[in-house]
């Protein structure tokens, strides 16, 4: 704001990813531990920084001698294992494509994945379904063995070559894959003051999937590109655990989405204090201002949110050196160029004066963007004014930089942080026979969060939200399931027959 472009340093034109996070540096600490993983139960895994510059060494130089050509995609199915994280930046090591996925999904989600990005290895925990086909997997062992490759260095990549691919619901019926460039972990740098203060003495104890951009950049790449050290938790649901490992690994910094503080700060001892934490990180999904206090109260501490997206992070936020206002997400981090555009697509893509509300743009000049969609032109066309990257948030700015959101332009919903289509739900739920019609939209539920509601024109007589629920569960990945299900005599439809989302109940 007040710049018309990205005005932070830009990174060297020879540039790897994995390289930035793990190579050698002075300020990386070959015999510190770099990566802790609790299962919940047994000993936990640990990585020191040598260990994981050997090991990713050795899986790029691995995949390359399984004929693997830079470019070409692996997909990962795992977990929140160190085996996901080591496949993620080994690839990148190598100059492949690494396309994380959800454990989540269903064993139909993950093929999709696997067929859209044209994936030509698959990197699997045994656990996980996934019809494959006649592409190869590796299972844990193989992975053993693919790190004892001798390792030959990092990739000499471009810094606008692809990294990674990870998959997001949009406005159609199906996800859609962002692919992002070396280029990424660079133009993650704004966070480091803008957002964490973090430093190569921090401890930064994540609550995230490792499919998940807010993981692999707050959870993975931004400890290791500055030294620090991360823990993250592979074992059951368990919101009591975060607590216990907060003090027991040290945590300064603890990164989570809104919903999950609320559940600590319900049923957890997180009241009984966290001494080494220095403040908590959420993102993914509007903060309640309750929260916020709730967790002042209980901890003392700041909680600092951020506002960010699949195509570019985060890069609106509070933090030390941004004071929180209630109800904002924060305002631009140092460097980045962000404005509100008109919501008209016809009208200039020019900011618009603070107080006016607009679409929420990004200067494609940040080297955070994404490089594009993954197949989809039209998509790609749609999301562009300009110089400007509109990601469908509506906005507006006051005359201090804060940004203060308005909701969606179009109909993504948000659950848990994670984007779904209504139109991706509404086809799983459409193929019930009982359901004639079905229209899907984010509501406000009664403790005043949003969730995903279902609203069904039954077929017939048959009323049954808990059948519609067991198919909905066959089709759909846990966060996309609809939290309620609604049987309405009618839909609203548009003049021209079309439903009309925005007319269904907004809140329950």
């Amino acid at each position: 704001m007040g710049t018309t472009r990205y005005s932070a340093p830009l990174p060297p034109e020879r540039f790897n990813m994995a390289a930035f996070c793990l190579a050698p540096a002075p300020h990386r600490v070959p015999g510190k531990v770099a990566l802790t993983v609790e299962h919940g139960s047994g000993a936990p895994d640990r990585w020191t920084y040598g260990a994981l510059d050997e090991a990713v060494q050795g899986i790029a130089a691995g995949l390359a001698a399984r004929g693997l050509s830079q470019g070409d995609r692996v997909m990962i199915r795992m977990g929140n294992t160190p085996d996901a994280a080591l496949m993620f930046f080994g690839a990148i090591a190598g100059g492949f494509v690494p396309v994380p996925s959800s454990a989540q999904l269903t064993a139909e989600e993950a093929r999709f994945v696997l067929t859209n990005s044209g994936a030509g290895l698959v990197a699997k925990s045994p656990e996980l379904a996934l019809d494959a086909g006649d592409v190869p997997v590796l299972l844990p062992d193989d992975i053993a063995a693919l790190r004892t490759t001798p390792g030959q260095g990092y990739a000499d990549t471009h810094r606008d070559d692809p990294a990674f691919l990870v998959y997001t619901s949009g406005t159609s019926g199906t996800p859609k894959g962002v692919l992002h460039a070396q280029r990424s972990v660079w133009g993650r740098k704004p966070m480091v003051d803008g957002w964490y203060g973090l430093t190569r003495d921090d401890v930064m104890v994540h609550a995230g999937a490792m499919n998940w951009t807010y993981t692999l950049g707050v959870g993975l790449s931004d400890p290791w590109a500055n030294g620090a050290a991360t823990v993250l938790y592979n074992g059951p649901k368990d919101v009591t655990v975060w607590p216990k490992l907060i003090r027991a690994h040290g945590g300064t910094l603890f990164a989570a989405v809104p919903s999950l503080y609320r559940q600590m700060l319900r049923d957890s001892d997180i009241d009984d204090g966290v001494p080494t934490l220095r403040h908590g990180l959420t993102a993914g999904e509007p903060l309640p201002a309750r929260v916020a206090e709730a967790w002042a109260t209980a901890t003392g501490l700041d909680l600092f949110e951020a506002l960010g997206m699949s195509e570019c992070s985060t890069y609106i936020s509070s933090g030390p050196l941004t004071p929180t206002r209630t109800g904002s997400p924060g305002r631009a981090q140092p460097g980045r160029c962000v404005a509100v555009l008109p919501a008209d697509e016809d009208a200039e893509p020019v900011p618009l004066a603070a107080g006016e509300v607009g679409l929420l743009a990004v200067h494609r000049s940040d080297p955070g963007l994404m490089l594009g969609y993954w197949n989809r032109p039209d998509e790609d066309a749609q999301v562009w004014r300009g110089d400007w990257f509109c990601g469908g948030d509506l906005a507006r700015l006051d005359d201090d930089g804060y940004v203060w959101f308005e909701g969606r332009a179009d109909d993504v919903m948000n659950a848990f942080g994670y984007r779904v289509s209504p139109a991706e739900v509404e086809a799983a739920i459409a193929t019930h026979p009982d359901v004639a019609e079905v229209g899907v939209r984010e509501v406000v539920a009664g403790n005043g969060l949003a969730i995903i509601a279902a609203f069904v024109r039954p077929a017939g007589e048959a009323r049954d939200a808990d059948a519609l629920m067991a198919h909905s569960r066959a089709h759909l990945a846990d966060y996309k399931m609809p939290r309620e299900i609604r049987f309405l005599e009618a839909l609203p439809h548009t003049a021209n027959g079309k439903l009309a989302r925005r007319m269904l109940p907004d809140r329950l």
